[in-house]
């Protein structure tokens, strides 16, 4: 599957442009109109060298600091990508044995592209599965929260989604946590997920088979 943008590519330049962006105003904020001292010519100045480490290398500026003014996505858009990773997440953590596959495939569908679509279809409704979940009479209700932001270019964003899933079952009750990294990309004015891989995996534009 083609992966959305030279994600990581766009990041590094999103980082690389903050930090060069950031070092540009702290060195204009800062400038003396004479040289400072070294700490050794400072500590032997006043016989301390408690003296010379007396003022922090960096401060703060008073003003704000608009990270989003550095990504290419505004504020608005990031949410709504972030929103969509979390309720596709838990979607896709949510099913019964008795419920029909194929409305479980659907309702998960509503959140992706196309391809993937079709991709998680053939797999939440695999005859192996579908047994496997009414033997064991299983009840799974997932929950999701955003972890972090891992990739990001103009029309594609990665997030670290943490899922759980609070399962029933005859073979015994339990918690079941996994971390996915969720590509969201932007279709029109809409987000898709485009992939969902286990986070440690990395994202490499493969869907879960």
């Amino acid at each position: 599957m083609a992966q959305p943008g030279d994600k990581r590519g766009l990041a590094f330049a999103v980082i690389v442009v903050v930090i060069a962006a950031v070092g540009i105003y702290v060195t204009w904020m800062g400038a003396p109109d004479e040289p400072v001292a070294t700490t050794q010519e400072a500590g032997l100045a006043t016989g301390s060298p408690a003296a010379a480490s007396s003022t922090p290398l960096a401060t703060a500026s008073s003003g704000p600091f608009d990270v989003y003014s550095y990504l290419p996505l505004t504020k608005e858009q990031l949410a709504a990508a972030a929103d969509l990773a979390e309720r596709f997440t838990a979607a896709y953590g949510t099913f019964r044995f008795d419920e029909d596959p194929a409305v479980y495939a659907e309702r998960v569908k509503a959140f992706t592209t196309a391809e993937l679509g079709t991709v998680l279809t053939r797999t939440l409704t695999s005859a192996g599965t579908v047994e496997q979940n009414k033997s064991d009479q299983l009840v799974s209700t997932g929950a999701a929260k955003l972890k972090e932001i891992r990739q990001v270019d103009k029309t594609s964003v990665v997030f670290v989604v943490a899922g759980t899933r609070q399962i029933l079952a005859k073979s015994g009750n339990r918690q079941s946590a996994e971390e996915y990294a969720v590509t969201v990309t932007q279709l029109g004015a809409d987000w898709r997920v485009f992939d969902i891989q286990p986070a440690g995996e990395g994202q490499d534009g493969d869907v879960l088979q």
